[in-house]
Order: C-alpha cells, then sequence, then structure tokens
C-alpha cells in the first residue's frame, strides 16, 4: 500500500512539474497523460502495469521536456542576437569613433 501511494503521489508530483514546464509541447503531453493513465491502473489495482506504464511516462516526459527547453533556450538565444550591419553602417561607426578618439586626442593635448 505504501509503495502504490508513494509512486502516485511521485507520479502527481513529475506531472503537474513538467506539465507546467513544457505545456506548448504536444509530445510532453501525450507522456504527461500516460503518467496519469498508469497511476490511474495503480489506483485500479493493476500495480505491475501502472508502475511500469508511470515509469515510462515520466522517462519520456523528461525526455521530451529537456528538448522542448533546449529548444527554448535555442529561439532565445537567436532573439538576442544582435541584427547583422550593412557595410555602410559599420563604416560610419568606424568613423565616428575614429573621429571620437582624434577630438579627444586633441583636446587632451591642448587642455594640459
Amino acid at each position: 500500500m505504501r509503495l502504490m501511494t508513494s509512486v502516485l503521489a511521485c507520479a502527481v508530483l513529475a506531472v503537474s512539474a513538467l506539465s507546467a514546464f513544457a505545456a506548448d509541447d504536444s509530445k510532453v503531453k501525450a507522456a504527461t497523460r500516460q503518467v496519469e493513465t498508469g497511476a490511474k491502473k495503480i489506483g485500479d489495482g493493476k500495480i505491475g502495469e501502472g508502475v511500469e506504464e508511470t515509469a515510462k511516462g515520466v522517462g519520456q516526459t523528461v525526455v521530451e521536456g529537456a528538448k522542448f527547453s533546449g529548444e527554448k533556450v535555442k529561439e532565445a538565444g537567436k532573439a538576442a542576437e544582435q541584427p547583422a550591419k550593412s557595410s555602410w553602417e559599420n563604416f560610419r561607426d568606424g568613423a565616428v569613433a575614429f573621429g571620437h578618439s582624434v577630438r579627444s586626442f586633441f583636446t587632451n593635448l591642448f587642455s594640459n
């Protein structure tokens, strides 16, 4: 009885944590449903079958959640990148920086 309660509690925690983390991914949702189905089987007295399905579902949820997270991190990285500059923009930025350094040089030279 304790084993069944422990497995059911772990399954519910895993489902709630991982489904909230990756709610938009259909593969994660499918794996979460597998965990729920396994937990229901445990509650119906099919302990062996339920534990096996729950364990597979938890593993699948973790795998799919990690894939989903990796894609989201990759998308965030691309969004944070600076847009590519044209040749003219690079030249203009260099000319402005050069002008500032020349002005700074002469200002320091004649201010002392």
